[in-house]
């Protein structure tokens, strides 16, 4: 297929596009047009996209064409016409939020979560949910029920976890800015596998209202983008206070106002029990001395500083993370929403049954974990010495910024592997090895890419970790390291001006063609099955039911994805 001839709206950044709507150079509808063609030309390669939403689109274009009009673009706010998609933990009202899981197929969102509804008042221009392990349950994305995300760097590899989706869709050019959530490193290290900038913020600082919860104290919303300034416009826009949770805090902070200013000054620190790590491969580690290097050079103090409990945080998160995620998806119970298993005489065998097959593997897995490390007995052996652990993980993170302004660190082990490399859960849970004492602590983390991999030519990146609500920290030294290394590529088989890929085109769901009281959950069909109605409904919907399957074949999709 020919090259693409058009303009690449969501291969630009944040400040150009907004430039380019005020100069009256093209519109807000010819953005949406624009970006979602190339959804549907390029998604096929990658599989991010599990649905797109064109009605909001050119509705909230229409909203910016209306200020450009009136010589007002600011009143639009920090997003004004930038193409924008979220992971499909996201509530949005009228489409689908499934988790990537079977147990939510047919589930059409009734409101729309706090940091989904602030991106669009920010003027952003949604595009569409995006693919993610199982109710964020992975470091690949190998475990959504829909089928992989592919990394846009090597379509044989994985795009990293659990937030896969919203990593590939901006390295490939299909979103300038997409929301992902990260419980113990699914920003940051699918941000690295990617080549993205990935944004975890401090615990608090963005509203977890209506995000699908799995670690309910571990859970943060961040963007991911192409530039450390785009990073802060989305910090901007989705950052503050929600009365509709009551763990956000009032945020009254610029993210962009101190990029410029440099690291000259700066303590940063390195931790040298991550540097010697088990596990961490060569050319990472290189990276992450490279970078340490580089910001000496730029004025930048580096000090070595202990963490001297961090070695714990793998095992206190894989007591806390399970019981959290194992009360989380209590609720997902057959009766009030999602699959129910038909044909059942009483109520505890229907549960059982909805639960077996609308559950994949993975979330098999972790609900068994959090159930028996909940159990009488059980507990107080391993619970409740958990969160001692967080307690005293938390302090060292505090001891270490009495020392200094922002930490250097390596996000991942390694570069991305390919599908089905890492087979057993425990190695797959070592991914998240150098991001899960952040989370445990609640400060805020960023992957920034620095380049290649000397041996593997994947994308790298480096963690930056700040103190709580001190996020401007580290967006400030990532923007002092994209001095030197730049802003981060479009993946180069889908940069702007080569050949699609063969095989790239693809016809995604449109969330305007959920049907409501069908889709909407705990209201069955006539015949008490799953879906029957739903498939039955239209052409469109039979196209969705085929890309998201059923519950039946759900676990057999996520075995098949592994192999």
């Amino acid at each position: 297929m020919a090259a693409a001839t058009e303009r690449v709206f969501a291969c630009m950044g944040v400040r150009d596009i907004q430039i380019g709507l005020a100069a009256r150079e093209f519109s807000a509808r010819e953005v949406a047009e624009a970006s979602l063609a190339r959804v549907h030309a390029l998604d096929g390669a990658t599989h991010a996209y599990l649905e797109t939403t064109e009605q909001l689109a050119f509705k909230a274009a229409a909203r910016v064409d209306a200020a450009v009009a009136a010589d007002d673009l600011t009143a639009c706010g920090p997003l004004a016409g930038v193409p924008v998609a979220f992971k499909d933990n996201m509530n949005l009202e009228g489409a689908h939020t499934t988790c990537s899981s079977a147990m939510l197929a047919n589930y059409v969102s009734p409101f729309t979560a706090t940091c989904v509804a602030r991106t669009l008042e920010a003027g952003g221009i949604p595009l569409g949910k995006l693919n993610m392990d199982e109710f964020a349950f992975g470091s690949s994305t190998e475990t959504s029920a829909f089928g992989p995300t592919r990394n846009p760097w090597d379509l044989a590899r994985v795009p990293g976890g659990s937030s896969g989706g919203s990593a590939a869709a901006v390295a490939a050019g299909l979103a300038t800015v997409t929301l992902g959530s990260d419980t113990g490193g699914s920003i940051r290290q699918p941000g690295s596998f990617c080549g993205t900038v990935a944004l975890k913020p401090t615990y608090g600082v963005v509203s977890r209202y209506g995000v699908v919860a799995f670690g309910s104290s571990l859970d943060q919303v961040g963007p991911f983008t192409r530039s450390v300034e785009d990073a802060a416009y989305a910090l901007n826009a989705i950052a503050g206070r929600d009365a509709l949770d009551c763990t956000s805090q009032a945020v009254d902070t610029d993210f962009t106002a101190n990029l410029a200013d440099g690291v000259r000054g700066m303590r940063i620190g390195v931790v040298p029990a991550f540097m010697e790590a088990k596990g961490l491969t060569p050319e990472v580690k290189a990276k992450v001395e490279e970078a340490a290097e580089h910001l000496r050079a730029l004025g930048a103090d580096i000090v070595e500083i202990e963490l001297p409990n961090a070695q714990a945080a793998m095992s206190a998160y894989y007591v806390l993370g399970p019981c959290e995620a194992f009360s989380n998806l209590a609720r997902f119970d057959s009766v009030r929403y999602g699959y129910c298993d038909p044909g059942h005489k009483d109520l505890g065998s229907q549960y059982e049954a909805s639960r077996a097959k609308g559950f994949g593997p993975e979330a098999c897995r972790r609900i068994m974990l959090g159930s028996y490390l909940l159990s009488a007995g059980v507990y107080d052996r391993y619970y409740y010495p958990a969160q001692q652990v967080r307690t005293l993980i938390t302090q060292d993170y505090a001891s270490a910024y009495e020392q200094v302004d922002c930490i250097l660190a390596p996000v991942a082990p390694r570069t991305s592997f390919a599908f089905g490399e890492v087979s057993d859960p425990t190695d797959m849970y070592l991914s998240d090895m150098f991001t899960i004492s952040i989370n445990i602590a609640g400060n805020g983390g960023m992957s920034m890419p620095v380049g290649l991999g000397a041996e593997t030519q994947l994308p790298v990146g480096v963690q930056l970790i700040s103190p709580q609500f001190k996020d401007e920290n580290m967006l400030r030294v990532a923007a002092a390291l994209e001095t030197v290394y730049g802003p981060a590529p479009v993946a180069p088989a889908f940069a702007p001006g080569q050949p699609y890929p063969e095989g790239s085109m693809v016809d995604i769901p449109d969330a305007a063609d959920a049907v409501p009281g069908v889709d909407l959950p705990g209201l069955l069909t006539a015949e008490g099955s799953f879906g029957v109605a739903h498939q039955a409904s239209s052409a469109a919907q039979r196209g969705l039911s085929e890309r998201l399957g059923n519950a039946e074949a759900a676990p057999s999709q996520v075995e098949k994805a592994g192999e």
